[in-house]
Formats: C-alpha cells, structure tokens, sequence
C-alpha cells in the first residue's frame, strides 16, 4: 500500500511542490537583479496527460519475462521539469519577474504543499489504524 501508485502521485506531487518553492525563491531572490529570466516547474498539465493516457489503458499485465507482450501501459509518473521563460520583459533590464505575482505563486505553492501532506498524513492515519484494528 505505501509503495503504491497513489502514494508514489503523492511523493511525485510533493517533489514538484517543492521544486516549484525552490524556482519561486530564486526568482523573488532575483527580482532586481539585470537580465534574470524568471523559471517555473512544468508537472500538473504533464500528470493530468499521463493519468488521462492511464485511463485509456487502466490494466497493466504482469511481466514474469523480458518476451512476454505488455498488456496496457506501464507509463511512469512524469519528472516534474524547470522550465525558462525566455520570451518576456518586465522591466527596461529585460527582467522578468513580477514579485506580487510571484508572492502570488509562492502561496499557492504553499497551499497546495499543504493539501497533499494533509493526504499523506491520512493515509498515514488510515493504515496505523488498521495495524491497530481498531476505528
């Protein structure tokens, strides 16, 4: 149960949260600094591809050899990426940072963490209690 697909989108949804903390930081960090091109993380529209094209294919069969034929898809959860927007200009120093849309962001990022470590956490919950067998 801990090492199933739920809890590895969690961990994968908290790498990005936390890549994501990281891109923000760096760029409020470089607000006024000349020529800085602000970065984000590309992860949500990637997952939401990746578990559309899990519902095509729900099934995954089990291979006991490298010969035998896949059945469905074994299609891994998507890396959360960095990515670098090259194309705008905020400032006459062609930075291209806007510190309240990032503050913005920042908080967003920080709910987000929040709500899936609260899952984490129930889950968590849920298995203790039936280790425990109780309700």
């Amino acid at each position: 149960m801990i090492n199933g697909a739920h809890f590895s989108t969690l961990e994968r949804v908290l790498d990005a949260a936390a890549l994501r903390q990281k891109a923000i930081a760096e760029n409020i960090a470089n607000v006024d600094t000349p020529y800085y091109k602000r970065s984000d993380v590309r992860f949500e529209e990637l997952l939401q591809k990746s578990l559309q094209a899990e519902s095509v294919a729900p099934f995954v069969g089990k291979r006991t050899d490298v010969r035998h034929l896949k059945i469905g898809s074994d299609n891994p959860l998507p890396e959360p990426t960095i990515i670098i927007d090259e194309h705008s200009a905020m400032n006459n120093n062609q930075n291209n940072v806007d510190i309240d849309s990032e503050m913005a962001l920042l908080a967003k990022n920080q709910l987000r963490y929040n709500v899936v470590v609260d899952q984490v956490v129930h889950q968590f919950k849920m298995i203790r209690t039936a280790l425990d067998g109780r309700t």
